[in-house]
């Protein structure tokens, strides 16, 4: 029971394999033949592979940035990181996080069939860490065996719904139809840039980041793939610089027997290719993924929407992109300073280092958020705001976690941390019986308002 489970674990939390699966599903359910079926399932498998390639060779040019910046500037502190902190709770509470996270899965097709909140969450791996994260929580209240697999269940469950649900107006926005849905758990920060990007449209959006004129000498930089690799360049020789003078022997082990310059012209190149792959990942799984969804909207969920994760923007606003990065960064940076400050005070607040990867995937699709909404003012403060927001919220739930002994690392999305907080926060009050109550209430709100208020408010 145990290895079957592991696998089924292993097929949902594989993005493209449990994406293949939905379109494989969705293309069943239209009865389309089988070299359609076929080709659409593979592809679909294959445009997810090429977004994840992407995201690995950007991770591999931007995580030795981080590195290089602390360095340099000689400050310490945790750095966020989901993937850490996931590890860290599976090796505890591995059983109860895979069965959260397939009930979890369970739980948002039934909000999905019988709500208004029609997306269905394709991100496995985020689902697998919010899994995680809430297994933690719930045991730290006290619930165990049955009611903590099937309260975990039904607040994953609640959580994919509701993010996507909140983000589908920007979504409107970003992509002018109504077809896709977001499906990352740093929504909360997104739709906060959004808001704060409707402060700067007094008539329409205001100019868009996509609308910048560069001098005809500049024309060059038009184009996304060089100006992204410039912009890196300028970043990273700076950093690298500093931090080749300041701490020669450690930059060194970075460096590798590269030299610093060289090492920074590589790297932000490899950047920019990062991009360049992921924007075709993105448009190859779009290509796929819609029009298979089709017979999942028609048969299974009327009318529901696949929820992905947060690339599928970036080759909407591709230049929002790099200055959603750059000013979710100095957001973060503005945050540490904050948090150093309030520690010399006497205070007891965790330094939150600013990690290289949420505020370039958080932070970047942030800057796409504000700046549908708000055009290029609207993208570098909303994103600016999103840096400062996240280092903040991990802060705060730095001390629910350290309590079970994870006191050195954190979750670094924005909804992972909104969640930990107020249902950590929750646990103080009401545990047991009592929050086993609360979270199957929660749950329940959707489905009871659709078939109450919300079919009342429609006869009106």
């Amino acid at each position: 029971m145990a290895s079957f489970l592991n696998f089924i674990q292993q097929v949902l939390s594989t993005p493209a394999i449990f994406v293949g699966l939905i379109a494989m599903l969705g293309l069943l359910l239209q009865r389309k033949d089988a070299q359609s079926i076929i080709k659409g399932t593979i592809k679909t498998i294959l445009g997810f592979i090429v977004l994840n390639a992407g995201a690995g060779v950007v991770q591999d040019a931007i995580i030795p940035f981080g590195d290089l910046f602390q360095m340099a500037f000689g400050v310490h502190g945790v750095v966020p990181n989901n993937e850490a902190i996931t590890s860290l709770g599976l090796n505890e509470f591995a059983i109860q996080t895979s069965s959260i996270f397939a009930l979890g899965m369970c739980a948002n097709i039934v909000i999905a069939r019988f709500s208004k909140w029609k997306y269905i969450f394709l991100t496995g791996h985020h689902a697998l860490y919010m899994s995680c994260l809430v297994a933690i929580i719930l045991s730290i209240a006290g619930l165990d065996g049955w009611q903590l697999i099937v309260g975990g269940a039904l607040l994953v469950g609640f959580v994919m719904s509701f993010f996507p649900t909140i983000m589908q107006p920007t979504m409107r926005k970003v992509t002018g139809d109504d077809s896709l849905a977001l499906g990352h758990f740093g929504s909360g920060c997104y739709w906060l840039s959004a808001q704060i990007g409707k402060l700067f449209s007094k008539k329409g959006k205001g100019r868009s980041t996509e609308e910048v004129k560069f001098p005809q000498g500049l024309s060059f930089l038009r184009d996304n793939t060089v100006s992204i690799a410039i912009v890196m360049f300028i970043c990273y020789i700076i950093v690298a610089g500093v931090a080749n003078f300041a701490s020669p022997a450690e930059s060194a082990e970075i460096f590798g027997d590269s030299n610093w310059v060289l090492y920074s012209i590589i790297n932000s190149i490899t950047f920019s290719a990062g991009i360049y792959i992921v924007l075709a990942g993105v448009r190859m799984l779009i290509g796929e993924i819609v029009p298979a969804f089709k017979g999942i909207s028609e048969k299974l969920v009327p009318n529901a929407k696949p929820a992905l994760d947060c690339p599928i923007l970036f080759p909407y606003a591709p230049n929002a992109v790099l200055i959603g990065f750059l000013c979710s960064f100095i957001g973060g940076i503005i945050a540490l300073g904050i948090l150093a400050l309030l520690g010399q005070t006497g205070l007891a607040v965790a330094i939150i280092l600013p990690g290289a990867v949420v505020h370039f995937f958080c932070g970047a699709t942030a800057g796409v958020c504000g700046n549908a909404t708000g055009g290029l003012k609207g993208c570098v403060w909303g994103s600016l705001v999103h840096g400062i927001a996240v280092t903040f919220l991990a802060a705060g739930l730095l001390p629910v976690l350290g309590s079970l002994g994870f006191a050195n690392t954190t979750f670094s999305d924005a909804d992972f941390t909104i969640v930990g907080i107020i249902f950590g926060n929750l646990s103080k009050v009401v545990t047991g019986n009592g929050l086993f109550a609360v979270i199957a209430v929660v749950f329940a709100l959707p489905i009871v308002y659709n078939y109450t208020l919300g079919r009342k408010k429609q006869t009106n």
